[in-house]
């Protein structure tokens, strides 16, 4: 049977997950090649053989993995011509190969400088032919392996960092790289390279541990090759409700909550062993690897193997010091650490850790998980001190905070964090799970403390903001009743609760009506500066939205809307120092539109002004130029992020934010051109936006679940407009399709702000009737209502 054949039946069969595929895919594999090379050889495989490297090596096969094969001989006449006949059938077979012809010498040459090849060689295994020809081939790669550990293995660490920085973390990346990303599969195989070349490192570092996690993610990792059909890593949004009710989890949140432990597991062992690099250095006696660390009591030490030293602790504050075990310096309890009533350690435990860069060591994390009590309620304001003290550090308390959280150390002071704990957050607006989320943004937070009057309460709001995600109902109305609950007990006042609540309650507040709401409506600035209610408040939510946006994503937070963000701060701060602007704001139009206008008149056709990202389309004002607008816009692989429109006599000035989603700016000129053919009536806008939609619209889902459509509209939120808000997945040409309706409507469209969240959109729409006033009456806004309901509800339906 050929490979092919072999693996589709095994990836049929609903008993083979995990490694036990793995392992079957790999002996049909091995079956199949021996039969190739007996073949090739005519029954004699004399001084020749198939040697297994990487991950075929290993056994763990997955679907659509390569074969890494190395055909080995010692002077085999006309190998070529051998190798030919077991090469061109795995090719036949459209079976990816990854392949050498090498004498034994040639392999250990080729590994002594290359890495990769250097890796796969410990692994190895023979898949067929001459035992007498790898047996002592693969010995020498490991002896090899060991002498060249010292430059070796800081490449590999370099290899490592780099591959960390691009990939992230399995354990908080909400479509992580099973493979790649710290935390992975890949990790496991560097600790394992790094355990061949130093033994001592098991003696220091759980390695067992590694297992089940490893097995976690290989068993998610087969049923994405097989949904998939092909080698792919990546565990996307879009599959992983197949791939969680393939393993039999509950649902996708059950699947990558386990993913997440894993990750974690994974990442916290492999950072361990590689912060022990000073094994690895060579030693200053002997100029050898320090081995292992030597017990002079056990027979089987080497007397010729250099004990590494240990040195004492040096006392750093109360009840912690900073000591250096086998070259790696880190943060430990002190002899006369009161662990089991002094309830701040773990806390000043990280905090010192994070202070100065290093780790905490894991017997004291291990000694705190099994003895430092829980606290009381209302904390002492020690535990308080300690606590916004480890948060003050940024950055670096992100780890500090995990080792606590990996030994339940912060659960433990903070019951309500279970909750969130490697909870996803399923949409691709947001990088991180929750918990990491909440932890980076109260780093991005501390580096901005600084601006404000209060850093202890923007670091705890920073940290609890999205602490309702973990609970039932709508997060932001749960979350103000835990955070009151939690400032009670930390021993905070009440009017330091009350502001804290205020920060959950109105974390989205400012980003969200500057991209949704006019800024140049007195009735927005007024609205804001009563939620707001005093400049205190508005500069930790000023941080607290750029902290928040920043650790969400690079959707979440970009200049567009941080210069928003500033603009309705300065308003609001304005308007509560009593010095806002006059309520009637100033026209739109400049004089460089009114340069646009005349160029119009004297051309005939519309004139577009770009300025990237902005773009400023000039033309003849008449009924529907918005709707043609947006959608030739549409057509053109622009999205919308902003819309603002004015008049001057006969000609409309619109003002747009645009980003391209093709990744490239079209031809302006035939921009410009479209718009008029759109209003003449000879380009079929219409069908050929449900064309394009056709062809490129079935982009991959980047929400597990897209927001409903709702359609609101207030009469409050303006002075002069009525103000339609509406949310609905995004599409090309939505934007089109809405403001078509409200043209149906009768409705001039004054201002539009567009938002996208992940795969949805939130858009508002400054709009006026007939008369130029609000539209009030219930029959005309139940019309209007139902109008945009067909638009929106369009491609939902079809």
């Amino acid at each position: 049977m050929s490979f092919r054949a072999a693996r589709q039946e095994l990836l049929a069969r609903t008993d083979l997950y995990g490694d036990d595929f793995c392992r079957a895919l790999a002996r049909a594999a091995d079956v199949w090649l021996g039969g190739l090379l007996t073949s090739a050889s005519g029954g004699d495989d004399r001084g020749v053989a198939l040697l297994a490297v990487g991950g075929y090596g290993r056994g763990e096969l997955c679907p659509f993995s390569d074969l890494d094969v190395v055909l080995v001989h010692q002077g085999r006449r006309n190998v070529d011509r051998l190798a030919d006949a077991v090469w061109y059938p795995v090719w036949d077979e459209g079976i990816r190969l990854d392949h050498s012809v090498r004498r034994p010498k040639d392999v250990l040459a080729v590994a002594a400088s290359d890495l990769r090849a250097q890796l796969g060689l410990l692994d190895g295994r023979l898949v067929a032919g001459d035992t007498t020809v790898v047996v002592p081939l693969l010995a020498d790669a490991l002896a090899l392996w060991r002498r060249k550990a010292p430059t070796a293995l800081p490449r590999l660490a370099g290899q490592v960092a780099a591959r960390q920085a691009e990939h992230g973390d399995v354990a908080f990346l909400l479509e992580p790289d099973l493979k790649e990303a710290h935390g992975g599969l890949r990790d496991v195989h560097a600790v394992s390279a790094v355990a061949h070349a130093v033994p001592a490192v098991a003696d220091q570092v759980d390695l067992e541990a590694l297992d089940g996690p490893r097995q976690v993610l290989t068993a998610a990792r087969v049923e994405l090759h097989r949904l998939t059909g092909r080698a792919t890593d990546k565990l996307l949004l879009q599959e992983q409700d197949a791939v969680a009710a393939a393993l039999g989890n509950t649902d996708a949140d059950a699947l990558m909550a386990e993913v997440a432990e894993a990750g974690r597991t994974i990442a916290w062992v492999v950072d361990d062993v590689w912060r022990r690099r000073a094994l690895w250095q060579p030693h200053r006696r002997s100029g050898g690897l320090r081995r292992r660390r030597i017990d002079p009591h056990d027979a089987a030490g080497s007397p010729d193997e250099p004990a590494t030293p240990r040195h004492h602790p040096v006392p750093v504050e109360d009840g912690l010091a900073v000591a250096a075990d086998n070259g790696a310096s880190e943060v430990v309890l002190a002899g006369h650490a009161a662990v089991a009533d002094d309830v701040t350690l773990p806390l000043r435990l990280a905090a010192v850790a994070a202070e100065r860069g290093l780790p905490l060591g894991r017997a004291a994390l291990e000694t705190l998980a099994g003895r430092s009590p829980a606290p009381a309620d209302p904390w002492p304001f020690e535990l308080r001190q300690s606590f916004v003290r480890v948060l003050a550090a940024g950055p670096p308390a992100v780890s500090s905070l995990e080792a606590l959280d990996q030994h339940q150390l912060l659960v433990r002071v903070l019951p309500e964090w279970q909750a969130v704990r490697n909870r996803p957050q399923r949409n691709a607006y947001h990088r991180f799970t929750v918990d990491r989320h909440l932890l980076e943004t109260a780093a991005n937070a501390a580096t901005a403390a600084a601006r404000v009057a209060r850093p202890d309460l923007l670091l705890v709001g920073a940290l609890l903001h999205d602490i309702g995600k973990g609970f039932p109902g709508d997060h932001t109305e749960v979350g103000t009743e835990i955070v009151s609950r939690i400032g009670r007990r930390m021993g905070f006042p009440e009017k330091d609760v009350a502001v804290l609540v205020a920060m959950v309650r109105h974390h989205l507040l400012l980003p969200d009506v500057a991209t949704r709401r006019d800024l140049d409506d007195p009735v927005t600035i007024d609205t804001v500066a009563e939620a707001v209610g005093d400049t205190e408040t508005l500069d930790l939510l000023t941080v607290l939205a750029e902290a928040d946006g920043t650790a969400t994503g690079p959707a979440a937070w970009g200049p567009w809307k941080a210069g928003l963000v500033a603009e309705l701060v300065r308003r609001v701060r304005a308007r509560l120092a009593g010095t806002a602007p006059a309520l009637t704001p100033p026209s739109p139009i400049t004089d460089r539109h009114r340069q646009l206008m005349r160029q119009v008149e004297v051309l005939g056709r519309t004139v577009l002004a770009q300025d990237t990202p902005n773009l400023t389309v000039v033309a003849r004002d008449r009924p529907g130029l918005l709707a043609a607008v947006t959608g030739v816009l549409a057509l053109r692989g622009l999205d919308v992020r902003s819309a603002d429109v004015a008049g001057e006599g006969e000609f409309a000035v619109e003002i747009f934010v645009v980003e391209p989603s093709r990744g490239r700016w079209p031809a302006w000129e035939r921009v410009g051109d479209e718009i008029d053919a759109v209003l003449r009536g000879t380009l079929p806008l219409d069908e050929r936006l449900a064309e394009q939609d056709r062809l490129y619209g079935h982009r991959r889902r980047a929400a597990a679940t897209p927001a409903g459509i709702t359609v609101t509209v207030d009469n409050g939120a303006s002075a002069t407009s009525t103000v339609i808000e509406v949310r609905a997945p995004d599409r090309a040409g939505l934007l089109h399709d809405v403001t078509n309706a409200l043209f149906g409507q009768d409705l001039d469209v004054t201002t539009a702000r567009v938002s996208t969240l992940g795969d949805d959109v939130v858009d508002a729409f400054y709009v006026r009737d007939e008369s130029g006033g609000k539209v009030t009456d219930r029959g005309r806004l139940d019309a209007v209502e139902g109008a945009l309901r067909r638009a929106l509800e369009r491609e939902a339906s079809s």
